[in-house]
């Protein structure tokens, strides 16, 4: 396989505060396309980094393209439409914690598996395809079972499936379906990246532990339970281990504390790290996040990168 990470999903205008009251700035971001931009800092230049979408064909679209290709990132498959834009979204803050506001029930990346054969292009070869629950929410059923078909046919050619599970009830019609839809994805991936709080939520996961061995059962053979500053628990090369995280010392915005740590975690594996490793590189990478405005937040990779 190449040495290419293609991430798959939407990216968005993100309205952010700036700062100063009732100030917003104008940003692009999405959470695979989070998880893309940290991995593409993180890697060496070796790798490659595709995002994989839909957008439209306007000067917004055009503008958000280029802030793709600027920060390194291709987009030779995304695809560009004449009957639709991008979708829109704004963070609110209070105590470091985020709540959102969207715009994005037309956006064109709901229409990302319409064209099939450009998705298949775009995973031939490719080392690892990333997606999460956010991607297949957005989605239509029949789409949604396009996504997971050509992703199994990756898998098959040895392409490595990853998938965040990222639970969002209010893309879904109800909880049952976004459930059965999560749990479909997980049994064409080989890493699952879940969130406990939010499984403990939808899923009624006792602990770290119950949420792990759910997705056990499904068939990946690595997994990840992120769990905010608590204990993580992890299974990799058969085994099942715990993790003390780091608490972080400065909570400014949570947002794409998980997307980060993904790719902290992904980009620490791939460049030959141990599994301990890696989370220890994803949980500092996620940490540093937090501690600024912002899903996309300037670092020094070197600083993460033993």
């Amino acid at each position: 396989m190449s040495q290419r990470i293609v991430s798959i999903g939407e990216c968005m205008v993100e309205l952010a505060p700036s700062g100063q009251q009732d100030h917003y700035a104008l940003g692009f971001a999405g959470d695979t396309f989070n998880t893309a931009w940290y991995a593409r800092k993180l890697l060496p230049a070796a790798w490659s980094v595709d995002y994989v979408t839909a957008v439209g064909s306007d000067a917004i679209s055009r503008r958000m393209t280029g802030f793709l290709e600027e920060c390194g990132i291709g987009t030779t498959h995304i695809e560009r439409r004449s009957d639709s834009t991008i979708g829109l979204y704004m963070i609110e803050l209070k105590d470091g914690e985020r709540s959102f506001s969207y715009w994005r029930s037309d956006s064109a990346a709901r229409r990302i598996c319409q064209s099939p054969e450009r998705l298949e292009a775009a995973l031939d070869g490719a080392e690892i395809a990333y997606f999460s629950g956010i991607t297949i929410a957005i989605l239509s059923p029949e789409d949604r079972e396009t996504l997971l078909s050509q992703l199994r046919a990756a898998r098959d050619k040895g392409t490595r499936i990853v998938f965040d599970t990222n639970l969002r009830p209010k893309l879904w019609e109800d909880e049952a379906t976004m459930c059965r839809a999560v749990m479909d994805a997980a049994r064409v991936s080989d890493i699952v990246l879940p969130s406990h709080d939010d499984e403990a939520t939808y899923f009624g996961d006792a602990d770290p532990h119950a949420t792990l061995e759910r997705y056990r059962d499904a068939g990946p053979t690595t997994i990840v339970v992120k769990n905010g500053p608590g204990e993580m628990v992890s299974l990799a090369d058969g085994q099942v281990t715990s993790h003390v995280v780091e608490p972080s010392q400065s909570v400014v915005d949570t947002t794409a504390a998980g997307d980060s740590f993904n790719a902290g975690f992904l980009s620490a594996s791939l460049r030959g790290a141990d599994h301990t490793s890696a989370l220890i590189a994803g949980a500092e990478v996620a940490a540093f996040v937090i501690g600024h405005r912002g899903a996309l937040v300037e670092l020094d990779a070197a600083t993460f990168v033993s």
